[in-house]
Formats: C-alpha cells, structure tokens, sequence
C-alpha cells in the first residue's frame, strides 16, 4: 500500500480506480491508464456474456424443435447468466467491492443481494442439468417419464425460490461480500456458512457424485459396446473417441465450474475469522473470476450441442428474417 502526503491530505493508492481523502472515498478526477483498460476489458466480458446468453435462449424459444424439458433447464441457466450479465456486471463495474467496502448503504446491499440471487440461480440450474443428465444416462428406460414438463418447472421454481431466499438473506443479514455491521464477526461466520453451504458446496458435492455416477456407467456402457465390438470384429476406434470426448466434457465442465467459483467461496468464508482486511484487489479479482462463469456457461453447455452451433449459423446469417424457420431441423 503506497502512502503518498500532499498538502496535508493523506491518500492511499489502495484502487487503480479509487482514491480516500480526508477519510473520504471516491472515484479518482484522474483515471489511470490501468483503470481505464480495467473497465474496457471488464466491459468486453459484459458484452460477450450477453451476447452469448442471448443467442442461447432466442435458440430455444425460435426453434420448436429445441422445446425439450432438458432444453428448458438450458434455458433457465441463460436467462440467470443473461441477467448476471445485464444486472450484476453493469453495478459491479461502477460501484466495484471496493465502494460498497467502505460505503454499505443500502443500495450497495440491495446490489449483493442481485449478485447472490442471480449467481446462486445460475449454480442450482447446473445443478439441476447434472440430475437431468443423470437420468438421460443412467436410468435412460425410465428418463422421459420421469424428467417431464411438470418435474422440469419444479426443479426450476424451485432453483429460483432458493436463490432468491439467499439474496433476500443476505439485506436482513446485514452484511455484503463476508463483512457485516456492528462488530458482528460470529453472526456473520453462520450466516455467511450457510449461504456458502446452499449457494455452493451443496451444489458442487451434488454435481460431483451425479458426474462421477454419469462417468462410470458411460464408461461401463463403452466397456460392454467396445467388448461387442471385438467381438463381431469391428474396428473401435471410433468408441475410444467418444470416451476421450466423455471424458473430456465432464473434466471441462467441471473444472471451469470448480476453477471460476471455489476461490470466491473460499475467501468469503474464511474473510470472517481473518481480523485484517483481505486487500480490496484480491476480493474483487475472485468476484470477476466467479462472475466469468456466466459468460464462460454458454459456451460450455451450449457450444458442445451441434443444434446450437445450427441454430447460431441460421440467425447470424439473418435467415431468421428472410423467412419462417422455427421447424427447421437442426439435428
């Protein structure tokens, strides 16, 4: 921390973006070329996560054919990072950590609680993909009985009521980003334990034993398709590509998953029981890494379906406005 006195007035250099004087904290008059790169590149991460989500949910909703109960968890999961992208960046952008630190009025409380409803939602609906996909692979007999429009709209409902109890919690609380008001350091290790625990942890042991489940039945399937295989004399070499590409999209589903969000998780937790302050840059880089996931999402859960990729050609050629191509086949 630079410490810089002119005229009898003492300014840290503690944001790029940020200076205090006299015990005041406010935007700089002077940005630095360091902030001004800092908010094009954060502004290009808003852009692209818009974007993204956009072309996702105009996919479902235009093609008829993409009106599936799993396609319509896909599409709550881009509506949560769309609003991610509209809500949460923009605010993030213009009242950072570092204001809300030292100024937690309500409005910079009423700008947490949208950025734990809104990433809590876009957890809990992959979340809920990884149960539908457990069903789509493990119980495949039994999957369209059992994953239907009504269990769809539950699990939905549901992602988004818990969610939105969490945001709520977090106003009546008291506290934002792991601090709290009046001193209260216990209060604000259980409260923000437990937000963590249905935000976060729960969700990530879910998705990782339904993931594991899915990886060794897929990989049984495979052992008793390649044994076929050998059998009858015919080549495999097409089975081990689709078990290095199994492999491959569960490892990068959930290592971007684990790498965008468990930093975030870890510091918010422990930031309670550490008696210093945890360095504005530190908490503010683990935010913009957990928020990248909402942009990082649908290329993730959607670039790997080959109807999307359809989908994206039909409407960036303006095909869409040429003519009537909502049954057109994609796949």
């Amino acid at each position: 921390m630079e410490l810089d006195l002119t005229a009898n007035r003492t300014v840290y250099s503690i944001h790029p973006c940020y200076e205090t004087h006299d015990s005041t904290y406010k935007f700089t008059s002077n940005p630095s070329f360091i902030c001004v790169a800092l908010y094009v590149f954060l502004g290009s991460l808003c852009l692209i996560t818009v974007c993204g989500n956009c072309l996702v949910i105009t996919s479902i909703v235009y093609f008829k054919q993409l009106y599936t109960p799993n396609n319509y968890l896909v599409l709550s999961l881009a509506m949560a990072d769309l609003l991610v992208g509209l809500l949460v960046f923009p605010y993030s952008m213009t009242f950072t950590v570092t204001s809300c630190w030292y100024d937690e009025d309500l409005f910079c409380k009423v700008r947490g609680s949208f950025d734990v409803t809104l990433s809590t939602a876009s957890i809990l609906n992959l979340c809920c993909i990884s149960v539908d996909r457990y069903h789509a692979v493990c119980k495949p007999l039994t999957y369209k009985s059992t994953m239907n429009d009504r269990i769809i709209v539950m699990m939905i409902l549901g992602c988004w009521g818990t969610a939105a109890l969490i945001g709520i919690g977090i106003i009546f609380a008291g506290f934002n980003q792991g601090k709290c008001e009046e001193n209260c350091a216990m209060d604000a290790l259980i409260l923000t334990t437990l937000g963590c625990m249905f935000s976060f942890y729960i969700p990530v042991i879910v998705m990782l034993g339904i993931y594991l489940k899915i990886f060794l039945v897929a990989q049984s399937q495979l052992n008793s398709i390649h044994s076929t295989a050998c059998r009858s004399k015919k080549p495999a070499g097409a089975l081990s590509m689709m078990e290095r590409k199994a492999t491959k999209t569960l490892a990068v589903v959930m290592g971007v998953f684990l790498l965008c969000w468990t930093p975030y998780f870890l510091c918010i937790v422990f930031q309670p029981l550490i008696f210093d302050i945890t360095p504005i840059a530190v908490i503010e880089t683990l935010n913009w890494l957990a928020l990248s996931n909402s942009m990082l999402n649908p290329f993730i859960y959607a670039f790997f379906y080959s109807w999307f990729r359809a989908a994206v050609r039909i409407m960036i050629s303006g095909k869409i406005f040429q003519g009537d191509f909502t049954n057109t086949k994609l796949f």
